[in-house]
C-alpha cells in the first residue's frame, strides 16, 4: 500500500498522471479519508496503461484490456483482443515506416541535389 507521491515515484510519473487516469476510471485507488491509496492491484494496473501508452495504444483501447480483464478470469478474451489491436497496430507502424523512409530517401536526394549545386557542380539525378 503506497500514497499517491510514493506511486507516482515507483512509476516515474507525475501525481497529475495518477489522477488523470483515476478520472478515466482507469485505475480507483482505495480512499483513507481524502489520501489515496495504491494497492498492487492499481500499481500494476498502472504499468500495463503506461505500456500501452508506450505501444501507442489509446485510452479508450487500454480501458477496454483493462475491464476484460477484470471480466475474464482465465484473461483468454483479453489475450484474444489484445492480440487483435497488436496486429492492427504492427501494420499500421510497418505503414508508417515505410511512408518515412519514402520520405527520407527523398529529402536525402534533394540534399544531395542542393549540395551538389552549391558545389558548382552537375545536379546528377539519382535512381533507386
Amino acid at each position: 500500500m503506497l500514497g499517491i507521491q510514493e506511486a507516482a515515484t515507483l512509476l516515474g510519473v507525475t501525481m497529475r498522471t495518477l489522477r488523470f487516469y483515476e478520472d478515466k476510471g482507469l485505475i480507483a485507488p482505495q480512499r483513507a479519508g481524502t489520501t489515496r491509496i495504491y494497492s498492487k492491484r492499481e500499481i500494476g494496473r498502472m504499468q500495463l496503461i503506461l505500456r500501452g501508452k508506450r505501444l501507442g495504444f489509446s485510452i479508450r483501447e487500454i480501458k477496454e484490456f483493462l475491464d476484460l480483464y477484470d471480466v475474464d478470469p482465465e484473461h483468454l478474451e483479453q489475450v484474444r483482443a489484445l492480440r487483435a489491436r497488436i496486429r492492427e497496430r504492427i501494420a499500421d507502424l510497418r505503414k508508417q515506416k515505410l511512408a518515412i523512409e519514402q520520405t527520407l530517401d527523398e529529402l536525402l536526394s534533394i540534399e544531395r541535389q542542393a549540395s551538389a549545386r552549391l558545389e558548382g557542380s552537375p545536379v546528377r539525378p539519382v535512381h533507386d
